[in-house]
C-alpha cells in the first residue's frame, strides 16, 4: 500500500483540476479560500509524491508519465483562471505554458519517453511558480493590501517565466551536448 502513495497523490492532483475550476465560480470569499487550499494541497502533494517515491525507491512508469502531466494541468488551470478572474498579466503565463509544451515535447519526442535530468533552475522555476500562484490566489482575501500582494505575485510570476526559459535552455543545451542525459527524475 505504501508504494502506491506517490501514484495516489498524483491522481489526487489530477482530480483537483475540475474541482479547482468549479471552485473559482463559488461566491467570494469562499472561492478564494477553496482555490487557495486546493492549489496548496496540489503544491504540497507534488513535493511529497516525488520525495516518497525516491525515498522508498518506488518510482513507477505511471508516476513517470502522469506526475508531470498532473503538475502541468493544475498549474495551467490556475494560471488561466487567474487571467479570467483577476486579469493577471498574460505574457508570463503564455511564456510559462509555451515552455512547458517545449520541454514536454523534448521529453517525449527527442528523448523517446525517457526523463530529463533535473536542473536547479527547473526546481527554482517550480518553487517560484507555485509561490506566485499561491500569492495571487490569496490576494483578494486581503483587500487592504490586495494591490501589494497582486504586484508581489506578478513579480514572482515574471521571475518564474524567466526561470522557465532558463531551465528550458539548459535542458536543450544539455541534451545537445550529451543525449544520454535523459535519465533520472521526472521533475523539471
Amino acid at each position: 500500500m505504501i508504494k502506491n502513495i506517490p501514484n495516489i497523490l498524483t491522481l489526487c492532483r489530477m482530480v483537483v483540476v475540475p474541482i479547482f475550476i468549479g471552485s473559482c465560480y463559488l461566491p467570494l470569499p469562499i472561492s478564494i479560500w477553496v482555490t487557495f487550499s486546493l492549489f496548496l494541497f496540489a503544491a504540497i502533494s507534488d513535493f511529497f509524491d516525488g520525495w516518497i517515491a525516491r525515498r522508498l525507491s518506488v518510482v513507477s512508469k505511471f508516476g513517470r508519465i502522469f506526475d508531470p502531466i498532473a503538475d502541468k494541468l493544475i498549474v495551467a488551470t490556475a494560471l488561466i483562471m487567474l487571467i479570467v478572474f483577476q486579469g493577471i498579466e498574460v505574457i508570463p503565463v503564455v511564456a510559462i505554458l509555451c515552455r512547458e509544451l517545449l520541454v514536454s515535447g523534448l521529453r517525449e519526442g527527442i528523448s523517446n519517453g525517457k526523463n530529463l535530468v533535473v536542473s536547479r533552475s527547473g526546481k527554482w522555476k517550480t518553487a517560484t511558480q507555485m509561490m506566485a500562484i499561491l500569492i495571487l490566489l490569496i490576494a483578494p482575501a486581503f483587500p487592504d493590501i490586495f494591490e501589494g500582494l497582486q504586484l508581489t505575485g506578478e513579480i514572482f510570476l515574471w521571475i518564474a517565466a524567466l526561470l522557465s526559459w532558463l531551465s528550458a535552455i539548459i535542458y536543450i543545451h544539455t541534451f545537445l551536448q550529451n543525449p544520454q542525459c535523459v535519465k533520472g527524475s521526472t521533475k523539471e
